[in-house]
């Protein structure tokens, strides 16, 4: 399955912890639950991974969610393109509604490519963290 667990896809199309792909990253599943839109976990439920490395980690997900956001807008002036010729307010307003429906979506999207692209998956990290920190076991 192209989409199963333990790939990347899957982290972040489910908004799944990046490390062990079980925990979630957000505390509401509901996206346009607005008033928890940006309600993060600080570290993941299941593997006790550090949703927050360093301050200010998710300005870069900006990037991203910038890229997300052009490639809706080319995708909404095919799509009108393709189906009827049309005036440029028409695209203007198709394109302001389908910006405005995503955002939310799109704002938890870029946050899990972001951490994706830092953090890679173990599928050991359950075990490692039920059991401390490694450097523990050490001393």
């Amino acid at each position: 399955m192209m989409i199963g667990e333990g790939t990347k896809l899957y982290s972040i199309l489910f908004w799944k912890c990046a490390k062990c792909h079980k925990g979630d990253m957000f505390r509401t599943r509901n996206a346009y639950s607005f008033s928890n839109i940006d309600k993060m976990h600080e570290r993941c439920p299941n593997c006790n991974e550090n949703f927050f490395p360093e301050p200010g980690f998710y300005y870069g997900a900006m990037y991203v969610s910038y890229a997300l956001s052009i490639a809706l807008s080319v995708s909404v002036f095919v799509a009108m393109n393709v189906l009827w010729r049309f005036d440029i307010i028409y695209y203007l307003v198709a394109n302001a509604l389908a910006l405005l429906v995503a955002f939310p979506w799109m704002f938890r999207t870029s946050r899990a490519m972001w951490l994706n692209f830092f953090v890679h998956f173990n599928p050991n990290a359950e075990q490692r963290s039920a059991g401390g920190s490694p450097l523990s076991k050490e001393r």
